[in-house]
This record gives C-alpha cells, structure tokens and sequence, in this order.
C-alpha cells in the first residue's frame, strides 16, 4: 500500500496559517469581550462609552506603540511611567515660569505652550538616549537600567514639586486644553494622534531596513552582528523612539489634568508592557506587531472599562486583573521566540 500523496509546499502552509490564526487572537478576543460588555451593560456600546475608552487607550496605546520595538529588539523599560511624569512635571514648571517672566522676559502664551510641547519631545529623546547609551555602551541589562531610572525620575519630580503638585497657570491651561478636549470630525485629538503613532510605528517596523534589524537583533543578537548590523546603535534608536513617543503621550496627558504629582504615570509601564505581549509580541523579542499592540492596549482599556460599568469586581483590582494577563500570556509563550 503506497503513503498518501503531500504537497510539497504544504508544512509551510499550515504554519502560515497557523501563524495567521494566532495573530487573529488578540481580535477574536476583543470582540469576545466587546459582545460580553454589552451583554453585561446595555451603556458598554454608545458611542460616548466607546470613545472615552478610545480616549483613555491614545496615553498608554502611544507609549505601547514605541515600547513594541524595543521588546521586539529583546529589550525592555520599567521606567516609561515614571518619565511621563518627570516629563510632565519638567514641562508645567517651565511654562509657569516663563509666564511668571523668566529672566525679565515676556513671552506669548501660545509661545510658552509651543515650548512645553518641545521640551517634552525634547527630554523623551534625550532620556531614551541615555537608556540605549547605558545598555549598550555600558552593558548594563535593560531591567536594571529602567529600574535604576524609574525611581530617579519619580524622585526628581517629587523634588520639583515639593511632595505636593505642580498646577499649570490657569491661562496657560485655558489655551493648552483643547489638545486634549478638542476634536477634529468628531473625533477627539488623542485618537487621532494614536492613529498616526500607530500607523507610522506600522510602517517603520514592517517597511523598512531599520525594522527589519530590530527583528533580526531581537531573533539572535550574535547573528545580527555577524550580518553587519550595527546593534548598538539600532537599539540606542528603539529607545530614543520609545521615548518620545512618551513625550507625545504626556503632551496630551497634560492639558487632561493640568497638573503633574509624584503618582501621575503610576503603573504606566505594566499596562504598556501588558499592551505589547497581549498584542502578540514575543517577550523573549524577535517577533511582534504594532497593530497587535494596538489591539492588545484597547482590550486592556474595555476590560477596565467592563470592570467600571458592571462592578463584577472592585475597580481597584484593575492592575492586578493587567497582572495576571501578562503572567499568563508569558505562560503562553514559553519557549517561542
């Protein structure tokens, strides 16, 4: 009797497919969620609800959308929250003084909103910078790095403010504040910057020389170096880029509040690192795309989201819930890279 007959081609195509059907995951499970939301509460679909979730998501969805490349590189930062913080707090500082007068000068309040946004993208990079520069100049591991940073960012900020707050001028925030409340075709603004955040990280990781070695680097390091990539500085750009786009994300956070303290950001870097894995991406590096990333930081959102409107369990437990999400998928990915 003679063995069935197989296409050559295909093993490789039921691992494409295989590979498809795990990318879709993410989405089937959103959408589960979704129809159990409005199941649970018949509020969950109006537009409202659905657009302040949205508008919640844009903060950690941009920090995320950065924080995707440097997983993928097989890197990782704790500190992001805490430099949206000091950014925050760095940007009301200084527009207040320059409103109160700095030095003798008078300056233009859209001036001095024009500058606070510079300063954030500013500080976002620069801090990016010395994380890459100190993993891998100084062959530190990231882990220890952003752990390093995390707690003097948080502890400079608490300076600045002396333990308390730091509240932007009224008139300063008057003007600011449509860059958080505005909307453009009844869209709010933080949308619309997440969308163009998370198209641009799209196509710089899936269309260009740059993401294809941030891949390469995550996959095999040694190998990347071998192949004439220049490693240190791919990774000295991923964390540059994940630093601004938590610049870009405090930009818009500001005007929300309009004030900075030593818990703004608090936990900002477990429900950006949660987004990315959720999303897909391989914890171990090499693999991961932004639009899974994208996916994963709204089903964060609409399961805090469910958590409020349904009280199935107390709000307060939100971070834990963002906690056991992260182990389980790490569970998930044991052994893939």
């Amino acid at each position: 009797m003679q063995p069935a007959h197989t296409e050559p081609g295909q093993p490789g195509r039921a691992m494409r497919l295989a590979h498809r059907l795990h990318g879709l995951g993410p989405l089937l499970g959103l959408i589960v969620l979704c129809v159990g939301g409005q199941l649970l509460n018949h509020d969950f679909a109006t537009v409202d609800n659905l657009t302040n979730v949205l508008t919640r998501t844009s903060f950690i969805g941009i920090i995320a959308v950065g924080m995707t490349f440097v997983i993928i590189s097989g890197g990782i930062d704790l500190s992001v929250g805490s430099m949206a913080a000091l950014i925050a707090g760095s940007m009301i500082y200084t527009m207040n003084a320059l409103s109160s007068g700095l030095g003798g000068h008078t300056f233009a309040p859209l001036s001095i909103v024009i500058i606070g946004i510079a300063l954030a993208f500013v500080l976002g990079a620069a801090f990016g910078i010395a994380h890459g520069l100190l993993i891998t100049k100084g062959r530190i591991e990231p882990f220890i790095v952003t752990l390093g940073t995390l707690g003097i960012f948080r502890a400079v900020l608490t300076w600045l403010a002396d333990g308390g707050a730091l509240t932007l001028n009224n008139a300063l925030s008057d003007l600011y504040g449509p860059v958080y409340y505005a909307s453009v075709f009844g869209v709010p603004i933080p949308i619309w910057v997440f969308l163009i955040v998370a198209a641009g990280g799209a196509l710089i990781l899936n269309r260009t020389a740059f993401g294809r070695h941030v891949q390469a680097i995550g996959s095999n390091e040694q190998v990347a170096r071998y192949a004439a990539i220049r490693v240190d500085r791919v990774k000295i750009i991923t964390y540059m880029l994940l630093g601004i786009c938590v610049g870009v994300a405090t930009v818009l956070y500001v005007p929300r509040l309009g004030s900075a303290t030593p818990t703004t950001g608090l936990l900002w870097e477990l429900e950006a690192i949660a987004s990315v894995v959720v999303g897909g991406t391989a914890l171990k590096g090499g693999e991961g795309r932004v639009v899974g990333t994208v996916i994963g930081a709204v089903l964060l959102s609409v399961i805090a989201n469910i958590l409020n409107l349904t009280s199935i369990i107390s709000v307060y437990l939100n971070a834990a819930v963002q906690g056991v999400v992260i182990i389980i998928v790490a569970f998930l990915q044991r052994g893939r890279r």
